[in-house]
């Protein structure tokens, strides 16, 4: 971490400063909100430390000027909300296909359609299914925090690096706007990060091909048994990824088992650990789940906390996304045997969900107060 100490920021700002001391020389953007700060605060330091920062003339020409300088060795983002994000879908899947490193910001607003600027996570379904056409997946974080918000896009630049494909960093409007205290990564040189050697026009050196053919970039492959053949070797990949990439937070299992989980995050998982802290006033025990790699998801982890066939429910601020990944979790292969219930508290279109109301939610599930302790 950086010897700096404590900086006060926006969400937006955080992302903004870490992905510059990631290395990212090059950012595209286009305004809109909740995520303006980021390209306001890109605008001013990527300049000012001799980087490429543009306005796009679009979304569709934001992603597409990012697709072009990672082609040619840049560590390169993007940023928007979401019908912004929509716009960059058909990039984003060029990416994927051409196996590009590209990092995108979603700051969620309410949807769909134009829908609000208040915050939402009605875009899980398409940050966490790839979004655009064809086969292909983003790995995909989602910060609860400030904090969060300056180390998950600094590691989603290693990440894209590492894999070579795009990664979103997932917030809502929430998360961008509030301001928290954060200790800011440290600033790397830009001649210490990972060497490219697939870049456009790098003339290979390995197998005796020094002097060959340069390195020709492209996400179209017309015979379909050569498309086939990359999409598998991309899936391959993918599964290397749901190994080692899963991230999670799990609260309130030290001490024995709670009587309900709660599963959000983000903003929700912010809120339901306020819920957590009201329920505990009046003896009830609750665990909450967290998952931070939306994909890839947690299946395992989450499941293994079904077993004890305590409750749980998914709060989220959207109509039922994150849901599916959690029935998914709990279901055995036979859907009518789940190992726990599941239940759902949802709003939308950028309406947030109190602390009460899914306090309430739970001793309505719970149907009694358990006795002090909770269930052990």
């Amino acid at each position: 971490m950086s010897s700096e100490g404590i900086q006060l920021m926006k969400g937006n700002e955080a992302i903004g400063e870490a992905a510059i001391r990631a290395g990212c020389t090059c950012y595209f953007g286009y305004p809109i909100t909740p995520q303006n700060e980021i390209t306001a605060y890109m605008a001013k330091n990527m300049l000012e430390r001799n980087r490429i920062f543009i306005q796009a003339e679009s979304e569709v020409a934001a992603i597409n000027m990012v697709y072009g300088a990672s082609t040619v060795g840049a560590r390169a983002m993007t940023s928007s909300s979401s019908p912004g994000i929509s716009l960059k879908q058909e990039g984003m899947s060029y990416a994927a296909g051409a196996d590009i490193p590209l990092v995108l910001v979603n700051v969620v607003r309410g949807g769909p359609g134009l829908g609000s600027i208040a915050p939402a996570q009605s875009d899980y379904f398409q940050s966490t299914r790839g979004g655009g056409h064809g086969d292909y997946y983003s790995i995909v974080l989602a910060p609860k925090s400030v904090q969060e918000c300056a180390d998950l896009t600094y590691l989603a630049f290693d990440l894209a690096d590492q894999y070579r494909m795009p990664v979103i960093v997932l917030a809502d409007g929430m998360i961008g706007q509030m301001m928290e205290g954060v200790v800011l990564p440290p600033d790397r040189a830009l001649n210490g990060l990972p060497k490219r050697d697939w870049t456009a026009g790098h003339l290979p050196e390995r197998e005796g091909r020094a002097g060959g053919p340069a390195v020709h970039i492209t996400s179209i492959f017309l015979d379909p048994a050569v498309l086939e053949a990359r999409n598998k070797e991309r899936f391959v990949r993918y599964e290397t990824i749901k190994a080692k990439e899963i991230r999670f937070e799990a609260v309130g299992y030290d001490a024995g088992t709670p009587d309900l989980t709660l599963v959000a995050y983000g903003t929700s998982a912010r809120i339901a650990l306020g819920a957590k802290m009201l329920a505990e006033k009046e003896g009830i025990k609750l665990g909450i789940f967290r998952p931070i790699s939306l994909w890839p998801f947690p299946y395992q982890a989450l499941a293994k906390i079904a077993e004890s066939g305590k409750p749980l429910l998914t709060v989220e601020m959207s109509e039922g996304q994150l849901v599916e990944d959690v029935r998914l979790s709990v279901y055995e292969a036979d859907p009518s045997k789940p190992r726990a219930p599941v239940h759902l508290l949802s709003h939308s279109g950028g309406v947030i969900p109190t602390e009460e109301e899914v306090f309430a939610e739970v001793k309505k599930i719970l149907g009694v107060f358990p006795s002090k302790g909770g269930a052990s």
